[in-house]
């Protein structure tokens, strides 16, 4: 009988301490190492909120470089249109003085080929003129049948100032070019501005009634006296 109690005692501590011939120290290390690795885990990995944080720096970054992308697309776009618009502007500067031009070579002609004499009236403090026609011995008074064309400038076209070959000038106050069937009684230069405050030149030539438009601030020539022709 003690020899078969001894027996079963060691037989169930056989069986406690071994499982499948696996000591029980064993799968207590395996635990261990499982629990272990489990906060190891948890430890690395970031919180719900840290990967929020993450993922809407992220979402930052994105749309500063969006914003980005849009200023330098939108630069790209508007560069041409700038570019094109100057031409525009000079094209709507040199009609407005084509229209005085115009004005100025159409009372030249029209006197040239009848008896009748016009007027081209230039008002520099209301920036515009008027064509009529003279039919009136009274040449301050104007008649609102005499008138043919009449126009005022914008921003884009000003009178800027006027001088005669006479050695006449004016900046701010009326000039009056008056055409005959001999031609103009005077001759000069009207300086016109465009938007940028560049300088064209209106050339009336009373000799040959040519009436030219040139850019820049052109000198005309001045008939000289007796005391300055060397002969």
């Amino acid at each position: 009988m003690p020899t078969c109690e001894v027996q079963m005692h060691t037989e169930l501590d056989a069986r406690y301490w071994m499982l499948d011939g696996i000591p029980r120290t064993t799968f207590i290390t395996f635990a261990e190492h499982a629990r272990r690795t489990q906060d190891e885990e948890r430890e690395s990995s970031p919180s719900k909120s840290s990967r929020q944080a993450i993922v809407n720096r992220e979402r930052g970054f994105t749309l500063v470089e969006l914003v980005v992308v849009i200023v330098m697309v939108s630069f790209f776009v508007l560069l041409p249109q700038l570019n094109l618009l100057k031409p525009f502007r000079k094209n709507v500067f040199r009609a407005q003085a084509n229209k005085l031009v115009s004005a100025m070579q159409m009372a030249a002609s029209a006197a040239a080929e009848s008896d009748r004499k016009y007027e081209v009236l230039i008002d520099i403090p209301e920036q515009g003129f008027m064509l009529r026609q003279i039919t009136t011995p009274d040449l301050s008074e104007v008649l609102e049948e005499e008138i043919i064309i009449q126009h005022n400038f914008n921003e884009n076209c000003q009178i800027a100032y006027i001088l005669f070959d006479d050695g006449d000038y004016t900046n701010e106050s009326r000039a009056k070019f008056r055409a005959g069937r001999s031609g103009w009684q005077y001759g000069g230069k009207i300086v016109l501005l465009d938007e940028d405050q560049r300088p064209y030149t209106i050339i009336v030539n009373r000799i040959n009634r040519i009436v030219t438009l040139l850019e820049g601030e052109v000198e005309i020539f001045m008939p000289r006296t007796k005391d300055e022709l060397p002969f």
